[in-house]
């Protein structure tokens, strides 16, 4: 669960938006990366995503592994039904994860000049190995 926690604001980071090539968008993401407000609302939208999750009806799931019909119980059995203490272990993991969350996008903002570096090699690379390639229309017969 706690590497779930530090993989989902990468993930989320993942995006078109922080994926843009250009070297003028950098100092940009690094500073929504540095920015401590960011990395709370990754955390807050974890904590809601959680909230969410403990929501899910399992008593409609546990009535169709067994093959009948769901019960007006299994319909309101939820995850947080069953398990009354994993709504609080989340919310503390949440709290514990706060601070990895910051360091993550603390350390992601470092890195990215050299990631930005190394895509503009590989995007060169690929450009010289484009050009270099034959055409295959030439010659015609």
């Amino acid at each position: 669960m706690r590497t779930a926690l530090i993989v989902l604001p990468l993930a989320l980071l993942a995006s078109p938006a922080f994926a843009q090539p250009a070297p003028s968008s950098a100092p940009q993401i690094q500073r929504v990366l540095n920015d401590p407000a960011m990395a709370d609302r990754m955390a807050n939208v974890m904590q809601a995503m959680s909230h969410a999750f403990l929501d899910l009806p399992v008593g409609e799931v546990e009535a169709a592994l067994q093959g009948r019909p769901p019960t007006p119980a299994d319909r309101a059995r939820t995850l947080r039904t069953e398990e009354p203490n994993l709504d609080r272990e989340v919310q503390d993991q949440v709290a514990q994860a706060r601070p990895v969350i910051r360091q993550s996008m603390r350390a992601m903002a470092d890195a990215l000049p050299g990631m930005m570096q190394g895509l503009h090699q590989a995007q060169k690379s690929l450009e010289r190995a484009v050009a270099n390639m034959p055409d295959p229309n030439y010659p015609k017969r």
